[in-house]
Formats: structure tokens, sequence, C-alpha cells
């Protein structure tokens, strides 16, 4: 818990201290507005997670973070900006892990072949963790928080060598693409065995394709400095993921088809308040190990007490599911959050209450070709509903959830997870 809180209390003087530098004062208006401008541009930069030098931005996620398995992992990481080129790009990070005491990297690089369509291609080369049952969508890639709740208590990794090229393209302002071809060397960090005709495999090979759309439809976007940028974020958005991995191509072990989809919806009302409804849904078809199936967002830590368990709630996580619980080769999450108007006490504190349910539901075949590993399935309905009072001080909130239906457990603590919540915003 000391470690969680600490973690944290990093990452808000980090947060603040770039929040807090203003521009100087001039007595010349038009110096003002360029360091206005300045600021807000410096602003911009920090909000999607860089911190910017002349040739080379910085990239924040690789600072500082914590995991049960890694423990403290800190590093530097970046990429090089338009000065440097508008044509060409290197990028790259290094990282190490004080628990398991090794080091992680990604060398890596592109080059733009049409401005127009901000089509790129790149080549990348990484030797890192990944959490197993986690999937992510290639074009979410410069997602950014300053702090990601979950990634204190996940403890389920898988080591991966992987080799990719990729496409990325805009095929129109509202419809963007990647397509990625990778070759994988995975190495599970726990004891696990995939059984397949007869064979035991511990480590695999895998060669897989990807193909990922993300489409804006009631987006509204305006040509500012030659560059199109969005102005107003509209909803429904879309994003689908199409991955084939091949047997027998670069010595892959395993043939085998999947398919992501997302869509977010939300409704913003005049009196301040709004409502999100995240709908998620995947299926595996074919012979994949656990690493690539689903987990289905688990935010709970496996401790006998309500305040053993106390940490920090996750953005879009199950917060009384437990670690490792379910696993799933076809599943589907909805999410619903209500946030009210936030209560104006004062022009510091502006605390907000925010109601949520989550249900998924899942299956899985073939559970006895996964072996030293135990997990439910998701074949009954999984309900949980709470609510969240957020930045009650510096950014700090608290979480509550109460699980019920078909996983109901036994003991009624079990059933409830108490923890406190991090917002900050620029």
């Amino acid at each position: 818990m000391l470690k969680h809180l600490f973690v944290v209390f990093f990452i808000t003087l980090a947060t603040n201290s770039y929040a807090q530098q203003l521009p100087s004062s001039k007595s010349d208006s038009t110096k003002i507005t360029q360091d206005s401008i300045k600021k807000t541009e410096f602003l911009k930069h920090i909000g999607n997670g860089y911190l910017p030098f002349h040739y080379f931005n910085l990239d924040l996620r690789y600072l500082i973070k914590f995991n049960q398995y890694e423990g403290l992992r800190s590093g530097l990481g970046g990429v090089t900006n338009d000065r440097f080129s508008e044509h060409y790009r290197i990028d790259g990070y290094t990282v190490y892990g004080f628990k398991d005491k090794a080091f992680k990297y990604k060398i890596g690089g592109g080059f733009r072949i049409n401005q127009g369509t901000d089509t790129w291609v790149n080549l990348a080369y990484v030797d890192d963790l990944q959490e197993t049952g986690s999937s992510k969508f290639l074009t979410d890639k410069r997602f950014f928080t300053f702090f990601e709740p979950r990634l204190l208590n996940i403890d389920l990794f898988h080591r991966h060598i992987t080799k990719s090229v990729s496409i990325q393209h805009k095929i129109s302002n509202h419809l963007l693409s990647e397509t990625q071809f990778a070759v994988s060397k995975i190495d599970p960090t726990y004891n696990y065995t995939y059984l397949l005709d007869n064979k035991s495999y511990t480590t695999f090979d895998l060669s897989t394709a990807k193909m990922s759309l993300q489409w804006s439809p009631f987006s509204t976007y305006k040509i500012i400095n030659e560059d199109v940028k969005e102005i107003k974020s509209g909803y429904p958005k879309f994003t689908l993921q199409l991955t084939q991995g091949f047997k027998s191509v670069f010595g892959s072990d395993f043939n085998f088809s999947k398919i992501d989809f997302r869509t977010i919806q939300q409704f913003n009302y005049k009196n301040g308040s709004s409502t999100n409804i995240t709908l998620v849904a995947g299926t595996v078809g074919g012979d994949a190990p656990i690493t690539h199936l689903y987990h289905a967002y688990p935010n709970n830590i496996t401790k006998e007490t309500i305040l053993q368990r106390f940490s920090v709630a996750g953005l879009n996580s199950f917060e009384t599911m437990y670690f490792n619980e379910f696993f799933s080769d076809k599943f589907s999450t909805l999410q619903l959050k209500h946030s009210f108007k936030p209560f104006n006490i004062s022009d510091h504190f502006k605390p907000q209450l925010v109601l949520i349910s989550r249900y998924a539901v899942g299956d899985m075949n073939s559970i006895s070709r996964h072996q030293g590993i135990e997990f439910n399935t998701l074949d009954k309905l999984y309900s949980e509903s709470g609510f969240e009072i957020n930045k009650l001080l510096f950014g700090f909130g608290l979480s509550f959830a109460y699980r019920y239906g078909g996983y109901h457990l036994p003991k009624l603590e079990d059933n409830i997870a108490f923890k406190f919540t991090f917002n900050i915003s620029l």
C-alpha cells in the first residue's frame, strides 16, 4: 500500500510542476500572446504524454511505473519530432525492473510515404513484458494517462521479443487504420503449459497479422496550420481489430483468428453531467495460448480483508473481479457511467459523483489445454455496481463497488471493493 501511495504522490508532484509553469510576465502584449501560445503547446505535449525538447520529445510513459512483477519500473524513452524531420522518425525506450532485475527495451523508427493521408511505414524491435490476457488496439497506442491504476496490481506477465513492420494510414479524417505483421517469441513468467496435439508448449513462437480500424463518424475536424485537427470529439466511436496467427510461417507454432470490437457512446447534458456507455467484445478461434485470450479487465487483489485489498480504482476495470480469476476465448463487457455535474463548493474544491455499473459474460472451449494456472469462465453474467466521489483532494477520491448476480461470493466482504481514485487534468 505504501508503494502505491509513493508512486501516486511522485506522479502528482511531477504533473503539478509541469502544469504550474507560467510564461514570464512581459510588458509587450505580443510577447505575452506568444508566451501564452507556447504554454498552450507545452501543456498539449504534456497532455499527450511528451516533454518536448528541440529535436526530441521525451515520452513520460517510461519515467516511472510500478507493478507486482517488476516492482518499480523506471527508464527513459522518446521519439524525434518534426524539427528533426517531417519525413523520418526514430523512437525507442529502455526501462529497468528493480524487482525482476531485468532490462526491457524497444528500438524503432518510421518514414512517411504520404503527408496528405499521414501514411507511415514503421519498424520496431521490442523486448518487454505484456500482461497476459490483455488485448490492445493498434490505433490506441498514443492513448496516455499520467497514472495507470490497474498497473499497480498486475502480476501475470509474459515476456515477448517481437519484430514488427506496420503501416498506419488515414483513410479519411473520420477513419484511421493500422496494419501490422509481427513475429514474436513468447515466454510466460509464470508456470504455464499449453497442450496441443499431444505436445506441451511452455514457450512458443507466433507470427501474426493485424488490421485495426478506428471510426469516428461524428467528430468535427478543421485545418489548422496545414494539419487536420479534431476540434470536437463526436460519439459514438467504433474500433475494430482483426488478428490472424499463421502456423509454420517463420516458425510459428499456432494458427488462430481473433476479432476485437469496441464502441463508445457519450451523452453530454446542458447541466454539466454526462453518461458514458462502453461496449467491448472479442472472440478467438483456433489454437491460441492463454497469453492471447481475454481476462475482462480485473482490478482486485487476492487478499482476505477489504482493507488489505484497498488500492487504486481503474478507469475502465472491474473493481470486484480478482486478478487471474477469469479467462475467456470469447467475451463481452458493458460499462455504464453517469457523471453528475461537479459540486461547486469553492473555486478549488469541486468533487464529482459518478454512478457505475459493469457487466461481463464469456466462455472458453478446451479449458483442459491450459495447464499450470487455475481460472473460471464467465458463462454466467458477472455484475457489479457502485459509485465514485472524485477530486476530493489533489485529484484523489474514493470508490465503492459491490459484486452481485451469477458470481456473487458466499462471504459478504469478498464482494466489496473500497478504493481510492486518482484523476488529474491539465
